[in-house]
């Protein structure tokens, strides 16, 4: 796969205070076949545990893995990805979770169905917990397949078939599933020209909804990537669930209007 048409690749990983996962996450980026630039690990407020962890593991990061770390004030995921494509020197950027480690092919998945005026969303597998706790009690990333036995949901889309996934990219699901946060890429011209994340967003849900929105309102193309591109989704209590409401609500209102650009974004970054 040829890096030098997308130009630079950076990776933005979300943390918040969950060291084990984000290890394993790490691990995962680490072994890709195809390597990223450089990693950013967007920290919304995470302890010094965090950073301790980061600092061990940019000794063995076959690529620069950067900390962007700012002060808790609450869930504030909007914010901090604005500030990690702004601190990125990437072309192409691909997000995702630290709760999730990642098939060995993911960003040569992503980079496969990368384009200009293009955005690439994938979907992940479920695990549950007890299969999430003996992988983060041994820090090792494992292979999943579809008949693995732990996984809570979405087993299909551990199936790694690039030659079908490349076919339904431009057709599966075309008019649902506008983004996913913890799984989807972009360049970074495209995120810009839309002002990035609406910082409105504080408390879960609907910031990478709306990202979504706004990229397809802008002109851009959505492509899914079903059967590779897979991430493995660590179990979690379900946190942070405040504004919910009003979140979908703001979202549904931009959209309902085909909003483009967002008032409060990641220009004030750049």
């Amino acid at each position: 796969m040829e890096k030098k048409d997308l130009g630079r690749i950076s990776v933005i990983v979300s943390t918040y205070n969950r060291c084990d996962a984000l290890q394993v996450c790490l691990q995962s980026l680490f072994r890709q076949t195809v390597l990223p630039d450089e990693v950013l690990v967007g920290d919304d407020g995470s302890t010094e545990e965090t950073a301790q962890l980061i600092q061990a593991l940019q000794q063995q990061a076959p690529f620069p893995l950067i900390h962007v770390w700012h002060e808790d004030k609450g869930f504030r995921l909007a914010m901090m990805r604005n500030k990690c494509v702004a601190r990125s020197t990437g072309n192409y950027i691909i997000e995702l979770d630290g709760d999730v480690f990642l098939h060995p092919e993911f960003i040569a998945d992503h980079l496969r169905e990368a384009a200009h005026g293009v955005y690439v969303k994938g979907g992940r597998v479920n695990l549950g917990r007890e299969l999430t706790e003996r992988i983060c009690r041994s820090g090792v990333v494992p292979s999943i397949h579809y008949w693995t036995r732990g996984i809570e949901s979405k087993a299909e889309n551990a199936i790694h078939c690039p030659l079908l996934a490349h076919f339904l990219a431009p057709r599966y699901r075309r008019n649902r599933s506008a983004a996913l946060g913890c799984n989807m890429s972009f360049f970074r011209e495209d995120f810009i020209r839309i002002n990035g994340y609406d910082e409105f967003y504080e408390g879960w849900g609907g910031e990478d909804i709306d990202l979504g929105n706004r990229l397809q309102n802008s002109g851009c193309q959505k492509r899914y990537l079903k059967f590779s591109g897979i991430v493995y989704h660590l179990w979690h209590e379900d946190k942070y669930m405040y504004n919910r409401e009003k979140n979908f609500r703001h979202m549904e209102e931009l959209n309902a209007r085909h909003a483009i650009r967002c008032a409060q974004g990641v220009e004030q970054y750049l």
